[in-house]
């Protein structure tokens, strides 16, 4: 049986062009989207996501969740989430430039097409409207270790983010796989994301805001968390094979 995701790294884009077959032409090559049957079960994530990194979710009308299970140890595949500065075969870096704060994770600027600066020095936009500065990431918590009652090496990232794409809070969440939940990796990886928009979090209930917002996010979201699964399991591979 033919693997679905190869064992071999992701092809590096060279330019937006390349950015945008890869990140939003491309259908991944797993399905990553965490779907609610039924607000109860909406519900249960919400607090299983609250008892785990600190924060409520059940405001956010919209939450999207990705998960995929990655064949790597937890601490590894945490390892390779802290080493990301943008410039990597898994986010679009030419149609979102990634800007590290003092070269740290706790403050990330987003701009776009590549650029990393401001448009035409204008930190405050036009009339407040930052128009290439597409949104701030800040650090609520980096949790690197888990904590001392955790049975499955939790570790994440959680961010609250302020700008244009419309993302109220933001977290890269890793942990060991359940069995029980039918999980058979070494690990699992989630990304989760609650809509708000310029502060707006209603805006997700006008049904074509969160259609073309949904579509755009979900499709970058799931070809973003295969590429980190190949890229991630061909590196351990290198790493047990001691190269």
């Amino acid at each position: 049986m033919k693997e679905l995701v190869p064992k071999y790294p992701p092809s590096r884009s060279k330019n937006i062009f390349t950015d945008i077959k890869y990140f939003l032409i491309n259908t991944p090559l797993i399905k990553t989207l965490v779907k609610f049957d039924s607000e109860e079960e909406r519900q249960q994530y919400c607090e299983s996501i609250l008892q785990r990194i600190g924060i409520g979710v059940e405001d956010y009308r919209m939450l999207n969740i990705h998960r995929i299970g990655i064949e790597v140890p937890s601490s590894f595949l945490f390892d390779e989430l802290l080493a990301w500065n943008g410039d990597s075969t898994c986010w679009p870096n030419h149609l979102a430039k990634v800007n590290l704060q003092d070269n740290q994770l706790d403050k990330i600027q987003i701009f776009l097409f590549g650029r990393s600066k401001y448009l035409f020095g204008l930190k405050n936009g036009f009339f407040g409207l930052k128009l290439l500065h597409l949104f701030d990431l800040k650090a609520i918590r980096i949790q690197k270790v888990p904590a001392a009652n955790d049975a499955d090496n939790a570790r994440y990232l959680l961010y609250e983010c302020q700008g244009g794409y419309p993302i109220g809070v933001f977290s890269m969440y890793v942990r060991t796989s359940i069995p029980e939940r039918g999980e058979k990796e070494m690990s699992q990886l989630f990304l989760m994301v609650g809509f708000n928009f310029y502060g707006k979090k209603s805006w997700s209930n006008i049904k074509p805001i969160r259609l073309i917002w949904e579509s755009i996010h979900n499709r970058v979201s799931g070809n973003m968390s295969c590429r980190f699964k190949q890229l991630a399991e061909w590196r351990f591979e290198k790493f047990v094979r001691g190269e």
